[in-house]
Order: structure tokens, then sequence, then C-alpha cells
């Protein structure tokens, strides 16, 4: 039997209404709320940044490859379709052509410029159906060009249209050409650059305004397996293609929301910082505390041969004991409380602000672990500050202690 546990299971059966007590509570609670208000925020933060990437990855791969070129308009000269790049490429898992083209969308009250972004078959529309407020995605037929179209709910809303209903688009070229096309669906992504401008479209139609053979593309865009590898990724990629094409990369082509997210990214990490802070040295003093009001049973277990080890061990379980109730009441609420945001959205956001109308939570189980394991190591770290004064104190004195 392991002498230094059975005496700390023993002196935590205090008296209800002792001081005591009301301090372990206190160090408990701190813990707990701790650990939870710790898995929220990184659940709501990796949350926050998977939906906002979500929705600029629908209408841009992580790499985007054009025709070297000062202009900087929505149109760009035509490049070939075979750039020198290819999936064999380490860390590339999808290559997929666009064209851009400007147009004005005439209804019977409104008028509208806005961007047809071109797609085809290839094009990865999964992270776009997450964004449908209504209707579907682009029906691409084999041979002639699709007349579908995806408007935003922006656009839509100015123009009155809605799903099923025909527009004419007057693409702005020499001589301007008009095509009447059909809204296939309709989506919403909060981000007001892209719903304030862009249409999509099927490539097909661009190439027959453009009088483009198949194998021309206004772009190409490179989907990685790993957006955190992007920076290799993308000299690999600048290393193989043609030398008269660019490449720009998604964090540079949206800097501005890349760098709140990372702003915001370092805002929680100083927040659970403080917090880990505050949850430590909560249990610091209820160490302390313990001690003091257990200095004659110190003492006495000096004076029959206890060694100072064997009673700072005494306080150390007790603290563990304290540490584990705390991390097991927090990862319940924090848990909890994202299962019940995730399921049952309980929490809307004003989505002109937010660029989503609900909090939205990310399960990263990995993170969750670490957090728990930080918590635990920091708080039996700060145990042993005030369990080095057991030392200290001696038998005589503790036992007249008063």
């Amino acid at each position: 039997m392991n002498i230094s546990k059975y005496i700390s299971d023993k002196i935590s059966e205090v008296q209800t209404g002792s001081f005591t007590q009301s301090v372990t509570k206190i160090a408990i609670i701190s813990i707990a709320a701790g650990i939870a208000i710790m898995i929220v925020s990184f659940a709501i933060l990796e949350g926050f940044r998977n939906e906002i990437r979500d929705k600029i990855f629908s209408f841009g791969a992580h790499l985007q490859i054009s025709k070297y070129d000062t202009n900087n308009s929505y149109e760009g000269a035509p490049i070939s379709y075979n750039i020198g790049v290819s999936d064999t490429i380490q860390g590339i898992k999808r290559i997929q052509g666009f064209a851009r083209k400007t147009a004005i969308i005439k209804t019977e009250d409104e008028v509208l410029g806005v961007v047809v972004k071109g797609v085809g078959k290839e094009y990865d529309l999964s992270s776009m159906q997450h964004n449908l407020e209504g209707g579907k995605l682009i029906a691409f037929n084999d041979t002639a060009s699709s007349k579908d179209v995806l408007l935003s709910q922006a656009i839509a809303s100015k123009l009155r249209l809605n799903v099923g209903d025909e527009a004419i688009f007057y693409f702005i070229q020499n001589p301007p050409r008009a095509r009447k096309l059909r809204v296939s669906g309709i989506y919403n992504t909060g981000l007001e650059e892209f719903d304030e401008v862009f249409v999509l479209g099927d490539i097909k139609l661009i190439r027959e305004l453009n009088n483009w053979p198949d194998t021309l593309v206004g772009g190409v865009e490179v989907v990685l397996n790993d957006f955190d590898q992007i920076d290799e990724a993308a000299e690999r990629v600048f290393e193989s293609m043609n030398y008269d094409l660019q490449l720009e990369k998604i964090t540079d082509r949206h800097a501005q929301l890349f760098d709140w997210l990372k702003l915001l990214q370092k805002n929680v990490v100083i927040f659970l910082v403080l917090i880990i802070f505050v949850a430590t040295f909560n249990m610091v003093s209820t160490v302390f505390i313990m001690i003091i009001e257990r200095i004659n049973m110190i003492g006495v277990l000096k004076a029959v041969g206890a060694t100072d080890a064997q009673i700072r061990q005494v306080f150390y379980f007790r603290g563990l004991k304290l540490t584990l109730k705390g991390m097991l009441w927090g990862n319940l609420v924090g848990i909890g409380f994202c299962a019940a945001q995730y399921y049952f959205e309980l929490i809307p956001l004003d989505p002109e602000n937010y660029y989503m109308d609900r909090v939205p939570i990310s399960w990263n189980f990995g993170v969750i672990l670490i957090l728990n394991a930080l918590t635990l190591v920091l708080t039996m770290l700060a145990i042993l500050i005030p369990a080095a004064m057991i030392a200290r104190i001696k038998p005589v004195k503790a036992i007249k202690f008063d």
C-alpha cells in the first residue's frame, strides 16, 4: 500500500462547510472552467478557419497559374492546359482549368455587371455544394455548352431572380454577344468579394464566345493535399511550369482574409495562456492552504520518521485528484457545449459581420488531448512550488503550531 496516497485520501474527507473544502471547490471549478473554455475556443476558432477557407476554396484552389501579364483585369490571355505541371508532383491532388469573362445581366427591371467564371466537369464543386441556398449545381453536357449558371444570393436579390428563371447575359467583347442562361442554383458564401461579383457557368460557353479550342483555358488551378504545405508545393510547381506563366498562392490573392485568421489565432492563444495561468495559480494557492492547515499533521509525520518526499507525495496526490476531477467536468461541459452547437446550431451570427449565420464547430480530438495533457503537466509542476516548503517545516514547531 502507498502510505502517501492513503493519507491523501484520508485528509480529503473533510467536513462539509470547512474552509479547505470551499478552496478545493474553487480550484476544481477554475480548472473545469479553464478546460471547457479552451476546448470551446479552439473548436470555434478551427470552425471559423475551416468555414472561411472552404468558402475561399470554393472560388479558387490553393495555387493559380495564368499567363504572365501586367494587366489586372479578370480576363487574361489564354494558356494551354498542358503547362508542364501534373498531379505526379509531390503534394498535388488535382489540376483543374477555368476561364473568366465579364458580362452584363439584364432582366426586365434590372441591369448588373458580373464576372462569369467558367468551369468544367473535372472542376471540384463539392465545396460549393455546402454554399447552396437553393437549386442544384451546374449540369454539364458532353457536347454542347450548358446553359446553367450559379448566382449568388446577393446578385439574385438585386436582379429579382429565382431558381429556374432565365436571364440574358451580354458578354463584353467586340462585337458583343448575348446568351440566355438559366439559374440552376443560388449560393451564399457571405464573402462580399465573391458574392457581389462572380457567377459560375460552363467553361465551354466561354470557349465558344472567345473562339478557343478545347485545349485552351483562362488559367489552371492546383489543388493540394495539405494546405499547410502550400509554400513548399508552390516552389515545386514554379520549378516545373513553363517560363511564360505566373504562379499565385491563394494566401497572397486573399491576403486580407488570411491575415485576419492569423490575428484571430494569436488572440486566442494569448487568451488561453492567461486561462492556464489562472488555473495553475489557483491550484498553487489551494495546495498552500492545505499545507498550512495541515502543519500539525506534517510535524507528526516527520516526528514518526516520514521523509519530506513522502509528505510531498501526500499533497501531490491530493492536487492530482483535484486536477483530474476538474478536467473531467471541464471536458464534459466543453465537449457537451460544442456538441449542442454542432447539432442544434443554438447560437446564430450576423452573416454580414462574420461571413456565416451560426457559430461553427470543428472537431479535433487531437487538440483536445493536447489541451488536457498541457493542463495536467503544468498544474502538476505548479504543485511542486508550495510542496517545496515542506522541507523547511521543523517537527517541534509544527506540532506546536496553532
